[in-house]
């Protein structure tokens, strides 16, 4: 790890000078969530809670926490739009990240009556909407752009004190990193590198579509090591590898989104282990060509014998088996795209209508428990 990028904190009046009125929203939003705070430790013992950002009726964003019946509980005000999150080991504080390009990122503990922590990414740094906080929670690693020098680094947070102090970075070893999740020693760091050049200057172009090579990479956490490498044949180099999951036997699980020509309709889902190169999971012509070649989540069940993928430019979530890398069901969801476990078997599945459904098993219907009309739910969804 190098802390040749400056360690970065950014006080709330900052923040408001910089962010303006939308920035009052996120104070706001908050003390709507700390007045939630007792329903909601009541409700962390008897129920499952889940977190999304999302986009308010108004147009403004916030981070919002459900039950499992799809009941609003609390939400906190985003300065701009967010994207995914991590969540600590205690379950009880989580760090919104912005999505890509954007350069703000909240810790916020849902359950005491605090404002949010804010965290603003590193000068020549973006965020690109994910993290994960250090087994004993004291750090959160972070995937940023480091774009004038067209490489991606894993900022390194302590979030353990009253402010948020950047120590350092990780190379990622490609461009573009989008996500990463650690392994269960500890030590390792799995990064998917999405290859894609971007620069906040040109906010959502992409500019080496024909040259970007994707990819996954292990990594050794405290000294920042390249331990493995994985990459896609040459002919599948525009397939940006985005997000993932991690099964119960260790496999990663990675979804991607094509850049190439749609009608080619390539394999976007893949699996693999440190020491084994990626197998491509397979689907009828008729159903890949219908999911527009965009993976949105990777997902486990709690066993981690099932892994949903959704879809939602196909408007649909398809289900694999971890074992065996065979599809094993596809549930239609309009617009579909956050999924978290519920428990052993059940998932709860967001979209972009502003419905939440419940999944009690794969082979069963999907059932719609809540739509908030005017509501975006936004990529992803996580239990807390």
């Amino acid at each position: 790890m190098t802390d040749k990028a400056p360690r970065t904190e950014i006080s709330r009046r900052a923040l408001l000078a910089g962010l303006g009125g939308m920035a009052a929203l996120s104070l706001q939003g908050f003390s709507a969530s700390a007045a939630a705070a007792p329903l909601l430790e009541t409700a962390l013992l008897d129920t499952p809670l889940f977190a999304s950002a999302r986009r308010e009726t108004d147009g403004r964003y916030a981070l919002a926490i459900v039950d499992d019946a799809g009941q609003l509980l609390a939400k906190v005000g985003l300065p701009d739009r967010g994207h995914g999150m991590a969540i600590s080991p205690d379950r009880r504080r989580i760090m919104a990240f912005a999505r890509r390009p954007g350069t703000f990122a909240l810790l916020i503990d849902p359950f005491e009556a605090r404002e949010p922590q804010i965290l603003a990414a590193a000068e020549g740094r973006h965020f690109y909407g994910h993290g994960c906080f250090s087994p004993d929670g004291r750090l959160v690693y972070a995937p940023e752009n480091d774009y004038e020098n067209v490489r991606g680094v894993v900022g390194v947070y302590d979030v353990s004190g009253r402010t948020i102090r950047r120590l350092g970075e990780i190379e990622t070893h490609g461009v573009g990193p989008h996500d990463l999740l650690l392994m269960d020693d500890g030590k390792t760091m799995v990064v998917a590198n999405g290859g894609i050049q971007t620069h906040p200057g040109r906010p959502r172009e992409k500019l080496n579509i024909a040259t970007m090579k994707p990819s996954v990479v292990y990594l050794d956490m405290q000294t920042g090591d390249l331990l493995a490498r994985h990459e896609l044949d040459t002919d599948l180099h525009q397939l940006s590898l985005r997000h993932m999951a991690k099964d119960a036997k260790g496999q990663i699980w990675v979804g991607g989104q094509f850049e190439g020509d749609l009608a080619l309709a390539p394999p976007l889902v893949a699996r693999m282990t440190r020491d084994s190169a990626p197998t491509l999971t397979q689907l009828p012509d008729t159903l890949a060509t219908g999911l527009e070649s965009y993976i949105g989540s990777v997902v486990a069940n709690a066993d981690g014998d099932v892994i949903a993928t959704s879809a939602p430019r196909g408007n649909k979530v398809l289900f694999w088996s971890a074992t065996s890398g065979e599809l094993l069901a596809t549930k239609d969801i309009q617009d579909g795209c956050g999924v978290a476990p519920i428990d052993a078997h059940s998932f709860l599945i967001s979209d972009g209508t502003g419905a939440l459904t419940y999944l009690e098993d794969v082979t069963r219907p999907a059932d719609i428990l809540s739509r908030a009309n005017g509501i975006a739910w936004d990529n992803h969804m996580f239990r807390i």
